[in-house]
């Protein structure tokens, strides 16, 4: 039986995926079956992504995008395929190795802070599994010195700050691990829109001046395509679209299914 889905056409190739990541290929998926429990959510899927590019996933409810971050950090079982680094696997690694071993970090969807904790100290938590907690100290400051939003709160208990500063503050103690790799799940969810532009502009700070290589999911489609590099259209756990952001956005089959037009 035919969906409203079906009009996106056949799945894109990898040679199609590898040609919107040509230069300096940072992180692969190769042909993953992945889920939770005995339940497989991703069938056959391939990702490419260039070092200091983003990349976003857009799809309906249940498509497996956040799965896909889930199985790159490590939170699922992996059935078959496999995942690379810099040419390296790390299929199997744990979410505490991909983090202080590779330089993988996820930043979650739900709201991770810890309220009674001074801002500072919540910052701090992102270096708990550093072998030298100098070097965690060295880079919140260097955040402190980076956003004043924060600088100017780090005293005070993180239940004080907007949603917007809490989303900085999330996205800020997942960099004091120096990671390479920015896992982000819904940036934008329960934001007012001043702060949904803040959090897009500091993510496009982090791709362009720090060459991080960001990999997105986000259910407002437009802001995400908007921001990233590149997107991939998700159905049922396999690619359905993938293209530049800009050409996405322009796809009409895109615009009314995910768009709103």
């Amino acid at each position: 039986m035919a969906n409203q889905y079906d009009v996106l056409g056949k799945a894109p190739g990898l040679e199609e995926l590898n040609k919107l990541s040509s230069k300096d290929v940072h992180l692969t998926i190769r042909g993953l079956n992945a889920g939770y429990g005995k339940m497989e959510i991703l069938h056959n899927f391939d990702l490419t992504v260039s070092k200091a590019q983003s990349l976003c996933l857009i799809g309906p409810n249940g498509a497996g995008k956040s799965t896909i971050l889930h199985s790159i950090y490590g939170f699922t079982n992996i059935f078959d395929g496999k995942i690379e680094l810099e040419g390296n696997e790390i299929t199997k690694l744990t979410p505490a190795q991909k983090l202080s071993k590779v330089g993988i970090a996820y930043i979650l969807q739900d709201n991770s802070v810890f309220p009674d904790m001074t801002v500072e100290e919540n910052l701090l938590m992102g270096g708990y599994i550093k072998d030298k907690q100098d070097e965690a100290y060295e880079e919140a400051e260097r955040i402190f010195k980076k956003y004043e939003r924060l600088r100017n709160r780090r005293n005070q208990p993180a239940k004080v700050l907007s949603g917007g500063e809490r989303r900085l503050l999330e996205i800020s103690r997942a960099l004091v691990m120096k990671p390479s790799v920015l896992l982000v799940d819904e940036p934008s969810i329960g934001l007012e829109p001043k702060y949904i532009s803040m959090v897009f502009e500091i993510l496009e700070d982090l791709q362009k001046n720090e060459k991080k290589t960001i990999i997105l999911v986000e259910q407002n489609a437009k802001k995400g395509l908007e921001f990233a590099d590149i997107g991939y259209v998700l159905v049922s756990g396999q690619t359905a679209i993938a293209g530049k952001g800009d050409d996405l956005l322009k796809n009409p089959d895109v615009g009314r299914l995910f768009l709103g037009g």
